[in-house]
């Protein structure tokens, strides 16, 4: 059901851009069916373990994360932000759609408030106005992870997989507030890792869990020094060259 839903924009990436044959109506899972081709996992062991009973055909490479655009650059008032006190707490929901994003930027303004730190608000949701926002607080559009991340105190978010990759490759604590789909799973294996709280669901998501959640996760030493630790062994791995290894092993023979 997820091939179909993605099939068209994947064989106009195979056409346009590879010059490659689009594929068929169940596109690549003949292949993995018949073990001519082995499948790639682009998350880090050091996250979730590697299956005892997966064999060889089963591979996982570590996170793939892009390059950082060579031409971006940080707004003078971002960087005036961050050189104006202590790391701030960046809070973000990606692409997920929030029923009243009123009542939401009210209570993550009023959260950052009791628990006493600055705060980064990612634009990814409605009802955040530059005109209203306290000194304390600052609101960024589009700005790359890998540069913002390691510049904060904590990260929240949804727990979408790209999001929990970089903050977790920074090497910061993080607060997870799962929507659905695989969220829950990535914000339980960060509790269970020790480098942030219990996930908060969206749905349960109030100012004094908020408050609270956030306030442990800049104040828990023991919690920024395991998330240190996990973030330098996920930026040991290379998940992009490993995933290109073994595809150069793989396709001459497939």
């Amino acid at each position: 059901m997820m091939w179909q839903a993605f099939r068209s924009a994947d064989n106009r990436a195979l056409q346009e851009r590879l010059g490659l044959e689009p594929s068929a109506f169940r596109g690549p899972f003949r292949s993995f069916q018949d073990g001519t081709l082995p499948v790639l996992y682009g998350y880090s062991q050091h996250v979730i373990p590697v299956p005892r009973d997966w064999d060889d055909s089963n591979i996982v490479t570590g996170y793939w994360f892009l390059e950082p655009a060579s031409q971006w650059q940080p707004s003078d008032s971002l960087l005036e932000f961050l050189e104006s006190g202590p790391p701030p707490v960046y809070i973000g929901f990606g692409s997920m759609v929030n029923q009243d994003p009123e009542e939401t930027a009210s209570m993550v303004l009023t959260a950052l408030d009791r628990s006493g730190q600055r705060g980064i608000l990612g634009s990814g949701w409605s009802g955040i106005r530059e005109d209203n926002l306290p000194d304390a607080v600052h609101i960024v559009g589009s700005v790359p992870h890998a540069w913002l991340f390691p510049r904060m105190a904590a990260v929240v978010h949804h727990g979408g997989v790209g999001t929990t990759a970089a903050e977790l490759g920074a090497g910061l604590p993080s607060i997870l507030t799962p929507f659905f789909g695989d969220q829950p799973c990535w914000g339980r294996r960060v509790f269970e890792l020790g480098v942030g709280p219990w996930p908060i669901p969206r749905r349960q998501l109030e100012v004094d869990s908020l408050a609270r959640a956030i306030s442990v996760a800049v104040s828990s030493k023991e919690m920024r020094e395991k998330a240190v630790a996990l973030g330098s062994s996920i930026r040991r791995e290379d998940g992009v060259s490993e995933a290109v290894q073994v595809l150069e092993r793989t396709i001459p023979s497939a």
